[in-house]
């Protein structure tokens, strides 16, 4: 690992770059979803703010069209089990990266109503049944699937509404097109174009280095809050990847970036003063566990 010593404003010019606040020419809606690891869903007026801020050309109908007629991104559960617009050919390698520890506890949370394994499987075979008939909202989802799963399943739905929370966490369902104020439900194979699957390790190295790409240099703790993945999955992918990285210090703090992007943080500066307002749940805020380096100290 490289060692240097670099300030804050070098770090504040590289990801300002890398999340296209600087571009002459704006990328694409997709290239902004795919650079900036997601743009977060849970609110769409806030994705569709945090998409113009870096591009002033992508209105509404053009996340819509991207959505709904392209589908070149997909609105998904993904880091933080929150909702995020992912480039549609990268779905399946964020869910796998993120997959295991977000099972894990969604089984362990059934199994305190007595529901097992086999229950779950049950769920999410009754989930794409239901689905093969089309779309459908998480309303009209939960009455069909009652009569069918067992009564363990029914106690866990009636604590935990979505019917759908774990088949959209093991990647077999997506939100589709909007009914109204309602999102809907659609099988993820009938929605999006068949794609190569990434094994789990590999899957979750190209997300810490996507990752590090948009928000470096940072600490394998910075990852595994932003993620979701547990520190304890974190430092085998981390320590996998050594050699591809980068260590530098800020304020005496250890911290790493891509090797590839050792030269490009080194030389970051910023030639303008830049203001960018940004909206609720902007990507760009929710990356690292301490915040004091966003704000001054003095405002």
């Amino acid at each position: 690992m490289n060692k240097s010593a670099i300030s804050w404003s070098q770090v504040s010019a590289f990801r300002l770059a890398r999340h296209h606040f600087l571009d002459q020419h704006p990328a694409d809606l997709v290239k902004i979803c795919a650079d900036v690891c997601g743009v977060q869903a849970q609110v769409m007026s806030s994705a569709r703010l945090a998409l113009w801020t870096r591009n002033r050309r992508i209105g509404p109908p053009d996340v819509q069209r991207a959505l709904m007629e392209e589908r070149s991104v997909v609105r998904a559960s993904c880091m933080r089990q929150t909702l995020h617009l992912l480039p549609a050919t990268e779905f399946y390698t964020y869910i796998t990266a993120l997959k295991r520890s977000r099972v894990e506890a969604i089984l362990r949370g059934m199994s305190r109503f007595g529901a097992n394994r086999k229950d779950a499987d049950r769920l999410n075979e009754v989930v794409l049944d239901l689905l093969c008939e089309g779309p459908k909202t998480q309303k009209e989802m939960s009455k069909q699937i009652r009569p069918k799963v067992s009564k363990p399943t029914q106690a866990w739905m009636d604590r935990f509404w979505s019917p759908v929370r774990l088949a959209m966490v093991e990647g077999l369902v997506c939100y589709g097109p909007d009914r109204g104020k309602d999102s809907t439900i659609v099988r993820a194979d009938h929605w999006l174009k068949k794609q190569k699957r990434l094994s789990e390790s590999e899957s979750q190295r190209f997300l810490l280095r996507r990752y590090l790409s948009a928000y470096g240099p940072a600490s394998p703790g910075d990852f595994s809050r932003w993620s979701g993945i547990s520190m304890k999955e974190t430092m085998p992918v981390w320590n996998s990847m050594v050699e591809e990285l980068s260590e530098v210090s800020i304020d005496d703090i250890k911290v790493s970036v891509l090797r590839e992007d050792y030269e490009s943080l080194l030389s970051a500066k910023l030639r303008d003063t830049v203001l960018c307002l940004l909206p609720g749940f902007d990507p760009y805020l929710l990356a690292h566990v301490e915040k004091d380096h966003l704000v001054d100290e003095s405002v």
